[in-house]
């Protein structure tokens, strides 16, 4: 207690505060000038090295010594009743009250002053860092690019949308098989059907110089159409025209307008301007139809959508995308349960056979008949080389590019999966689809956080999209984290794949009565449709016999799943029996398999 009040009456206490608030001041005004001064970064660093070196000699200096009106003099030679540390006492009260003033003033002016401006010019450099970090294109292949906005509706009849929509699409890919120019995909570009936005931000966000955007009225056989080319820029119209016509020259309408945006941007082309597939007005009414309905993936619209198919091709039956459009919705409506698969691809390799025999070149039949190969049919070399077949014929397209990074990753090959689904994605970044197969690429690398980000994003974008809350649940619970995944498994949309996370989660949460009770009701829903489905929850669980069981079975069915099977952590505990290699090379993946390193899924050594 004595030197307690000894300390006190040396007034060290006091000492150590004035000296702590001073040398706040001092790196404050040190943090301020020295950018101002264009000083190097380690001076605050050295000024606050020598100010923590001075605190205990600035304590000592109080315990050892004492101001005296002789100056300073020792301590121990100070005579106690000649001491005056009291009125010192009283002197640096003063001094650290002003202090305290100075300090409060400085913060309040760096808080209100310094700080807004500071915030702002380091947001900027950030912006500024940003935007070099993106690789800028070259003069010509910006100015040589374009994005077909929907057209708008102006007929009398709403329902008449569907035209206007499936005119602006053939455009679009009319266009995008010009190598020379750079066309937005169409989910990029119908993402802002509706929207008030002016031309330089749509352009500016899809990247994109010029705006393709028009209007279509139709009345019976009679069709108007006005079409009008933006540069983005300026707001400058390139070229504008209007046609009154019959239905029956749509194609050629079409064909004027592809040839006028390429003259009037100048393209220097290697080949002649692509033509539109002709055929009969009705069928191709039909077919827009169609193609209307398949977007919207429910399986009345999809069910109405094959009903359209099928008249087009009555009417026309060489018209080669409406057989290929036919094939892909039977490929949707079956992979979605609501056909036996057996009797789907029945319909949909007649379909794939009618397309290509009216058009072997059409690039949208083969990336069809790769997905009958790979998906339900399970041969692999071939179903690979028709979707290689597919981008060479029309590499503009999203959905085909896409179509290398699917095959890379079923191959295990998550690297070039990634590199290709990330291609692709430049060409339609909202496309839900093409985030999801980023998202599997990092998955498959065990890119945990990476892949749960592109999954969501695939849901921002369609927060209906069926399976990646699942997917999300299911790397939550190789995270070890199957609170979270239940919440995840909780909110996935389709029911199936519900369940299935539903169950898992629940097991991983030692709710072992219940996740039976959900997997009972998969089982009882999905025995046909969602074998795959099944033998991961009874993989997860480890359960070896029923999991074999139902992937012989997912097999049997041309389940879709099951081309999964490489890779997929469910079936990790199973690796070593070898029952699992023996599907694995009744799939034809078995190469596959052997080159994927073993924390991927691969052998174990």
């Amino acid at each position: 207690m004595n030197f307690f009040n000894e300390l006190k009456r040396r007034n060290v206490f006091k000492v150590a505060a004035a000296y702590i608030i001073v040398g706040w001041l001092i790196m404050q005004v040190g943090d301020t000038l020295a950018p101002a001064l264009h000083l190097p970064e380690w001076i605050n660093s050295a000024l606050a090295f020598f100010l923590i070196l001075g605190f205990p000699l600035a304590l000592f200096f109080a315990w050892a010594f004492e101001m005296t009106p002789e100056g300073i003099k020792k301590e121990k030679d100070v005579d106690r009743g000649e001491s005056i540390t009291h009125i010192t006492s009283k002197k640096l009260n003063g001094t650290i009250m002003a202090l305290m003033v100075l300090a409060l003033g400085y913060f309040a002016f760096d808080k209100f002053v310094l700080d807004p401006g500071r915030d702002a010019a380091e947001i900027e450099a950030a912006i500024q860092t940003a935007q070099e970090s993106v690789p800028k294109p070259t003069a010509t292949e910006n100015e040589n690019s374009i994005a077909v906005l929907p057209f708008v509706n102006m007929s009398s009849d709403e329902e008449q949308e569907y035209f206007s929509d499936g005119l602006s699409e053939e455009l679009l890919n009319l266009l995008a098989k010009i190598p020379e120019l750079k066309v937005a995909a169409r989910t990029s570009s119908f993402s802002f059907k509706g929207q008030n936005i002016e031309i330089p931000e749509i352009a500016s966000r899809l990247g994109v110089a010029n705006v393709l955007e028009g209007s279509v009225r139709k009345a019976g056989s009679q069709v108007r159409i006005t079409a009008q080319l933006i540069h983005a820029e300026d707001g400058f119209h390139l070229w504008s025209d209007t046609w009154d016509r019959e239905l029956e020259n749509i194609f050629q309408i079409q064909d004027e307008i592809a040839a006028a945006v390429v003259d009037s941007l100048k393209v220097t082309l290697l080949g002649e301007t692509p033509k539109s597939t002709q055929t009969d007005p009705e069928a191709y009414r039909l077919h827009l139809e169609g193609q209307y309905f398949t977007y919207q993936r429910d399986p009345e619209a999809l069910r109405r959508a094959i009903d359209l198919f099928k008249q087009a091709v009555e009417i026309d039956p060489g018209y080669a995308p409406a057989w290929a459009e036919l094939a892909f919705t039977y490929q949707w409506y079956t992979g979605s349960g609501n056909m036996p698969i057996a009797e789907g691809a029945a319909q949909w390799k007649k379909a794939i056979k009618m397309a290509l025999a009216a058009d072997p070149e059409y690039g949208w039949a083969h990336f069809v008949r790769g997905v009958s190969l790979i998906n339900f049919e399970f041969k692999i070399q071939e179903g690979t080389e028709a979707y290689l077949r597919a981008y060479a014929l029309d590499p503009g397209n999203a959905m085909i590019a896409a179509g290398r990074g699917f095959v890379a990753a079923i191959l295990g090959e998550y690297s070039d999966g990634l590199r290709y689904s990330e291609a692709a994605l430049a060409l339609d970044p909202v496309m839900p689809e093409l985030h999801t197969y980023v998202a599997s690429a990092h998955w498959g690398m065990l890119q945990f956080d990476e892949a749960i980000t592109a999954f969501r994003k695939a849901l921002e974008l369609s927060p209906g999209y069926p399976g990646n809350f699942q997917r999300i649940a299911r790397i939550l619970l190789q995270q070890g984290k199957p609170a979270e995944a239940l919440e995840a498994a909780n909110k996935e949309p389709s029911h199936i794949y519900r369940l299935t996370s539903q169950s898992m989660a629940h097991f991983a949460l030692g709710n072992s009565a219940e996740s039976d009770r959900l997997l009972e009701e998969l089982i009882e829903i999905g025995a046909e449709v969602a074998a795959y489905q099944i033998s991961q929850v009874y993989g997860m669980r480890g359960d070896a016999d029923q999991a074999f069981e139902w992937l012989e079975r997912s097999y049997a069915n041309r389940d879709s799943g099951t081309i999964n099977v490489v890779g997929d952590p469910s079936f990790f505990s199973l690796l070593e029996d070898p029952r699992f290699e023996a599907i694995v090379e009744k799939i034809g993946l078995s190469e596959a398999w052997r080159n994927l390193p073993p924390e991927w899924g691969g052998p174990r050594p």
